[in-house]
């Protein structure tokens, strides 16, 4: 049949049972499909994620400035995610960056909502705020924002970096008693001679010395009560 009508018999559902096959012009069917995928290229919308550092010690001049930007992104229909770095010691204080994030939601609230709750990432902390899905239909009527509250992320167990320098004379002090406590440890496990039971004392000269001399005395006793009979 698709000889005789000048036409392809081509598949076009292989995956079907039994196979679907239509009778076509080959060529034809392959422009229109190309061109469906162009169209469908150009309906893909690409969204682009921009990005803003703060830290937990960022003056409110500077967030402002930085909030700014976030805004205009945002208008722009764009994502922006906000960071919050650490430095030193700083991690083991995560209330503090989850406030300046909730600070950051609010003032976005009137353009964008929290995509991304607040979550760990290395030294950092991080949240995706996107473009607010009524943008452009509530013109001329004021836009309803609800309170933020952002769900605070799992804290690993976090020790604080120990200090420069090898810790300066307080540290070396801890160590001097340290040393002085396992010395007198050790002295309390030891039996002084003092503390040495006496029977296992050496003799001294005069202990010896002794049994002679009641020995020497006895004859010259003896002799001098025999001359008084």
């Amino acid at each position: 049949m698709a000889r005789e009508a000048g036409l392809d018999l081509v598949e076009v559902a292989a995956g079907a049972d039994p196979p679907v096959c239509k009778i076509l012009d080959h060529g034809k069917w392959q422009y229109v499909q190309m061109k469906k995928q162009r169209e469908a290229r150009k309906m893909q919308k690409v969204v682009e994620i921009k990005e803003i550092r703060l830290r937990p010690k960022t003056h409110d001049h500077d967030t402002g400035v930085k909030i700014k930007r976030a805004i205009k992104f945002l208008d722009e229909g764009m994502k922006v995610k906000v960071r919050i770095q650490f430095r030193g010691r700083e991690i083991t204080h995560p209330e503090i960056a989850l406030e300046l994030l909730t600070e950051v939601a609010e003032q976005l609230a009137g353009v964008g909502e929290v995509e991304q709750h607040p979550s760990l990432e290395g030294r950092s902390m991080l949240m995706v705020v996107a473009p607010r899905r009524d943008a452009g239909k509530t013109e001329g009527r004021p836009v309803r924002i609800a309170p933020v509250r952002l769900i605070a992320p799992a804290m690993p167990d976090v020790e604080a970096p120990a200090p420069r320098g090898g810790g300066g004379k307080g540290a070396k002090a801890n160590a001097a008693s340290t040393v002085d406590a396992a010395a007198d440890a050790v002295t309390e496990g030891v039996p002084t001679a003092e503390a040495a039971p006496a029977a296992d004392a050496a003799p001294t000269a005069e202990a010896a010395a002794a049994p002679d001399a009641v020995t020497e005395a006895a004859p010259v006793t003896e002799t001098a009560a025999n001359e008084g009979e």
